[in-house]
């Protein structure tokens, strides 16, 4: 994998990433696919910063009903990755 636009779908903003974020953290909804390294080296790429540590957790999608209707969401991966000391993701220009 080298296109590292790929890799990262989109920034997770939820109470429990803006506390993580607290610890320069930043946490990303990434494709299935992708490994600790492949999230670690887009990252790196894309923001220009170093990063500690990437920790990766699959979300499994869950059963919904609408009415009568009864879907299902998808499954997929999320990232939490942790920046060296003094690194820092300004989120709104990053991803654009």
């Amino acid at each position: 994998m080298t296109d590292y636009r790929n890799i990262l779908l989109k920034p997770i903003i939820t109470e429990k990433s803006t506390n993580f974020k607290m610890d320069s953290g930043y946490v990303f909804s990434v494709i299935p696919s992708a490994t600790k390294i492949d999230i670690r080296r887009a990252v790196e790429h894309l923001f220009k910063v170093k990063v500690e540590s990437v920790n990766t957790s699959h979300v499994r999608g869950k059963t919904k009903a609408v009415g009568r209707k009864i879907g299902h969401m998808s499954s997929w991966k999320k990232a939490y990755v942790k920046l060296k000391d003094g690194q820092k993701i300004d989120m709104i220009e990053g991803m654009l």
